[in-house]
């Protein structure tokens, strides 16, 4: 029996313990979609017997743990290419056959994931709302009087629904953001250019980024990081960089004054105010800023000359068949008739300032964190007032993409109707793990263990550098990275050493010795700060190398042995913050 929610993590264990395949997964996949909760979701799905054949394929090889998706259903938004499915960006007069996997879903497929189906969006990617589409409007799983959020309307709803572990969105204004928050899922949009956008139907080529959608942030980054990797094919494309991330002690921008604004939204302000707290709670410092500069800019996408990027993706097709469109996203984008060079220009000068902006704004904050809509639509309101309310809805994704940020979505809480709010994390382009790091922490589930970039050194702290104790802003201030709790190997002793301020322990080893092992946290610290850190240590503490119980050697405080003389074994404590408790 399938959970309801189909998570990477679930299907994995299963498959690794022999408890399911993807033979029986792909049957209960096929059972969810002939119930159909929602027919407006898909545009095409794989045949059923090419599902079960590519399951039964993966089944008689055996689980294969170095395929990081093995077995795994997903879909993918119907702007990106999947051999043996037609390409129709919700516009069917515009259909074609790939003759090829898009970049992206190559690699997915390589990493043993099954592709079930394309699924609905608002037609050429254009849109937040997801009733812009001949196939349909796709329905918020919660109240189907609700809009689902768009352009990635159905990617969210099959994947809320069940009927896939993950799917593939696009993002230009928040087109795989919005539709996470209105489903409550996770939406990974990542840096630019850090997912290929090679075998996608542009929607401003410049500003594109394949998105993810799943239930929980380790997912989600999971995919991002098969996902993601530079493509010679993409002239949009970057090389995978790491941009540290202060995971503890960071100061993140919070709305403040005017620009707090909710459009009479009261349940969601108040669901906001509660995630602003709990990501205070997670070691954060809240920081109100100015947000007028971001929504300032994120006017430019649809008020600017970016709108004629949205031509040129389809200029021939508009040319010949613009009838064949959906009225508001053919309204849209004939707005780019008649744009000028000197308007591309004056954007191009605008877009600087504002990039001068947030520049600034990261000069004194990590991240930001903001609501991701500032409310939600039932389809009737939508349908009756589109391009307006559909504005509203890109209050605060819409400048992301134009002054290259990363960004996560996570769930939020409920409104008392019902109906799910998100908030998301917003931060420098490339600082993507980071973002998943804290976010999965605010979201409370499947929470993502830190990683540091290769050339950082590593370091154990025993005592008054832990999380939470005296000096531990020592290494947050240089903005080290918490890798994760450690042990030490059982042969260690462990002192209160007398007369230290503020208090600290020596770490000794005695070779023979069956102790408990000392409960440690390991650092990760940029080279540079490494040196100027381990130069402050203060005798007798030294440096050297620890044991640690998974059978490593890292840089750790060492004591020597002189400095013993009137200190306290605490060996049994097994940790110093357990010692400390026991003070009182």
């Amino acid at each position: 029996m399938l959970p309801e929610k189909l998570t990477i993590q679930a299907l994995t264990e299963l498959y690794r313990s022999g408890a399911s395949n993807p033979v029986a997964v792909i049957e209960a996949v096929l059972a969810r979609l002939a119930a159909n909760p929602d027919p407006a979701a898909w545009i095409n799905t794989v045949p059923a017997d090419q599902l079960r054949a590519e399951a039964a394929a993966l089944t008689a090889g055996g689980y294969d743990p170095s395929k990081p998706l093995w077995g795994i259903p997903f879909a993918a938004k119907d702007n990106i290419d999947a051999v043996g499915l037609l390409t129709t960006a919700a516009c069917p007069a515009f259909a074609f056959t790939p003759a090829s996997d898009s970049t992206v879903v190559a690699r997915l497929r390589a990493a043993g994931a099954i592709l079930v189906g394309k699924t609905n969006l608002d037609q050429f990617a254009t849109g937040l709302n997801g009733t812009r589409s001949p196939y349909g409007a796709p329905r918020c799983v919660f109240n189907s009087d609700y809009i689902s959020g768009g352009s990635s309307s159905g990617s969210a709803v099959v994947v809320a629904h069940g009927q896939v572990a993950f799917a593939l969105g696009t993002d230009t204004a928040g087109s795989g953001r919005v539709p996470a928050a209105f489903n409550d899922l996770v939406g990974i949009k990542p840096s630019k250019g850090l997912l290929s956008t090679s075998g996608l139907v542009p929607a401003c080529r410049s500003q594109d980024c394949i998105t993810v959608l799943a239930h929980d942030v380790a997912d989600g980054d999971l995919v991002r990081r098969v996902a993601e990797g530079f493509d010679a094919a993409d002239p949009f494309s970057r090389p995978v960089q790491t941009r540290p991330l202060r995971l503890s002690g960071f100061r993140f921008g919070v709305l403040t004054g005017a620009e707090k604004e909710f459009l009479g939204d009261h349940a969601a302000a108040a669901l906001y105010d509660a995630s602003v707290e709990r990501l205070m709670s997670l070691g954060g410092t809240a920081v109100p800023f100015d947000y007028k500069p971001l929504r300032e800019c994120a006017h430019l996408l649809y008020g600017g000359p970016w709108v004629a990027e949205r031509l040129a993706a389809i200029e021939e097709f508009f040319e010949g068949q613009a009838d064949a469109m959906d009225p508001t996203v053919r309204a849209i984008i004939a707005g780019a008739e008649g744009k000028t060079a000197v308007e591309a220009f004056v954007g191009q000068y605008s877009l600087a300032f504002y990039t001068q902006e947030i520049a600034r704004i990261w000069s004194e904050l990590d991240l930001l964190l903001l609501p991701t809509t500032p409310t939600i639509y039932s389809v009737a309101d939508m349908l009756a007032d589109p391009v307006r309310l559909n504005s509203n809805l890109g209050r605060y994704t819409n400048f992301v993409n134009l002054l290259d940020c990363a960004a996560v979505a996570v769930p939020a809480g409920f409104r008392p109707n019902g109906l799910p709010f998100g908030v998301t994390l917003i931060g420098p382009a490339f600082t993507d793990h980071g973002l998943a790091v804290l976010a999965s922490r605010l979201h409370g589930k499947g929470e993502i263990m830190p990683t540091a970039p290769a050339d950082w050194l590593p370091i154990v702290v025993v005592g008054a550098h832990l999380s939470g104790m005296p000096l531990n802003q020592e290494l947050t201030s240089v903005g080290g990275i918490k890798l994760g709790d450690v042990r030490t190997a059982p042969d260690y002793r462990f002192y209160a050493l007398a007369g230290t301020v503020p208090p600290k322990p020596g770490l000794v080893r005695e070779p023979g010795f069956a102790g408990p092992g000392i409960v440690a946290e390991e650092w990760a610290l940029p080279p540079a700060a490494f040196g100027q850190f381990v130069a402050r240590i203060p005798a007798p503490l030294g440096v050297g190398k620890v044991a640690l119980d998974d059978g490593r050697q890292v840089t750790c405080f060492l004591c020597e042995s002189h400095a013993l003389a009137g200190a306290t074994d605490i060996t049994e404590f097994g940790g110093w913050r357990a010692y400390r408790a026991s003070l009182g």
